[in-house]
């Protein structure tokens, strides 16, 4: 059998100068560490259409589609860990009040500005968030000297 990449989509809330991060509930070794709003791409659906769902699911916004901007392409992988190609946007408009949906997999929701972001963040979502003051629009992580 061929190996496959998942696709994942992540979403930055952007309010002025803050994201919006939340506190992963996974029992694993990202526990109590903090990480974008995302979620896999599902069959038959667009990538932009999976933003607009997690968002939903997450943390209870409701985004336009035309309101994401794609910017950023980051390629991951990890020992133990499907290889995954991660898709991040970015918007500033949504409707709602952001609060925590998925209780059993988020401790917490926070605004943090984007110019002081904790040192306890999962490195897949670093990726994202140095590319917003990046040319960059394309990463990878985890493969050297695989």
């Amino acid at each position: 059998m061929t190996p496959c990449h998942l696709v994942d989509v992540h979403i930055l809330l952007i309010r002025v100068d803050q994201v919006l991060l939340s506190l992963r509930r996974s029992g694993d070794a990202f526990d109590h560490r903090w990480h974008l709003p995302s979620g896999k791409l599902e069959a038959d659906e667009s990538v932009a259409a999976a933003a607009v769902r997690e968002a939903a699911e997450e943390v209870g916004v409701d985004i336009d589609p035309a309101a994401l901007a794609l910017f950023h392409v980051a390629h991951v992988t990890a020992p133990g860990l499907v290889s995954r190609l991660g898709l991040f946007f970015r918007t500033e408009s949504w409707r709602g009040e952001p609060f925590n949906r998925e209780p059993d997999k988020c401790y917490a929701l926070q605004w943090f500005p984007l110019a002081d972001l904790p040192a306890d963040l999962i490195e897949y979502s670093a990726l994202g968030l140095a590319a917003l003051n990046s040319a960059a629009t394309y990463s990878e992580f985890g493969w050297q000297g695989r």
